[in-house]
């Protein structure tokens, strides 16, 4: 038996893992990301932002330290001493562990993750290279995909603007993103706010849709800071020239995203294969970045449970070391080769410098 919310892997679903991975870390390296590698091991800080469901141990010397539970926070922390001016590019990969299972990443316990993040540059243009990326990742991975593109600091800036209480722009915030319009309105007759604000809070969750949605948000009332960012966000699609799903009712985490957020979702599969975005000023001065969840996308391509033959059946070590360079091949212990291939499903064998087709034998 293994622990609630972990697995364990057999071929094909481990060397398709790995695989996937590979070809993740070489997109983004193509891209000028450079690895870097990062400790399982963190110190304990209350102020992390999965403090509360992270796994806990105690050193010997009784310092607190916690299993890493998630990559930007850790990584923005380790990276600001060697931080200079200018950009810089970053990727990681690895698993991550957390107390009990997140419903946003299939309920696991233990789960990998393959990211990047864009640091000391903000802007359209930063985040069309960043949304370029995570359609680029979707083909790496042989999935078809939609991006869904929202603006939480869009709904953030409405609702600072908007003269409610704090605890009530809490309450709407939630609301605008689960899209409850009845409980928004409720709210809303509890918190009067002027007709300029009430309209423009009213219309947020319904502002989804593709580029015509834009136009729609455009037209409504916003504060300053709302405008510019949907101004931004305009500039972004512009020089991204692929289309997305639009929702400027996503308010996730408005406090701490500063633009843009995105997810990507594959037919036929509910949950999100990837997801991101931008916050400036949360843990680093300018910076974005996403994530992909390997064991989501390995669902999401429904693996073959039974494992691929090898093409080659090696008789000896020299046509091990021969033919391994281009094929898959199996090194040979037993009576019958022929018998052994042929149950298999092997096409061919060989000895030394030779090969055959296991019918010529």
């Amino acid at each position: 038996m293994i622990p609630e919310g972990t697995r364990f892997l057999l071929p094909p679903e481990a060397r398709l893992k790995a695989e996937l991975m590979a070809r993740l870390r070489d997109l983004f390296l193509r891209h000028g990301y450079e690895p870097v590698e990062l400790p399982a091991l963190e110190v304990y800080d209350p102020s992390h932002p999965l403090a509360e469901r992270a796994f806990k141990l105690v050193d010997k010397t009784g310092e607190v330290l916690t299993l890493r539970s998630e990559f930007t926070t850790l990584l923005a922390k380790l990276l600001r001493p060697h931080l200079g001016e200018g950009v810089a590019r970053f990727q990681y990969a690895g698993a991550l562990w957390l107390r009990e299972g997140d419903a946003e990443l299939g309920r696991y316990r233990e789960y990998t993750q393959v990211g990047l993040e864009l640091i000391g540059a903000t802007g359209p243009l930063a985040d069309a290279e960043i949304l370029s990326l995570a359609f680029s990742a979707l083909e790496a991975l042989g999935l078809e995909g939609e991006v869904e593109v929202g603006l939480p600091s869009l709904v953030g800036e409405v609702l600072k603007a908007s003269g409610l209480p704090e605890e009530a722009r809490k309450e709407a915030q939630r609301a605008i993103h689960r899209k409850n319009l009845p409980e928004l309105t409720e709210l809303l007759s509890r918190h009067p706010v002027s007709p300029e604000a009430r309209r423009t809070l009213l219309a947020l969750p319904d502002l989804y849709g593709g580029m015509e949605v834009l136009a729609e948000a455009k037209s409504l009332p916003l504060p300053e800071r709302a405008r510019k960012a949907l101004e931004d966000l305009e500039k972004t699609l512009e020089l991204l020239e692929r289309p997305v799903l639009l929702d400027l009712g996503m308010a996730r985490r408005y406090e701490y995203y500063s633009g843009v957020f995105f997810r990507a979702y594959t037919p036929g599969f509910g949950l999100p294969l990837l997801g991101g975005g931008r916050y400036d000023g949360a843990l680093l001065p300018k910076a974005a970045g996403f994530a992909i969840g390997v064991e989501r996308a390995l669902e999401a391509l429904k693996p073959p449970k039974v494992d691929v033959s090898p093409e080659v059946l090696a008789l000896d070590l020299k046509a091990l070391r021969r033919f391994a360079q281009e094929k898959r091949v199996e090194l040979f212990h037993g009576e019958d080769p022929v018998a052994y291939a042929k149950a298999r499903g092997i096409p061919y064998l060989a000895q030394g410098e030779r090969i055959w087709r296991v019918e010529e034998a």
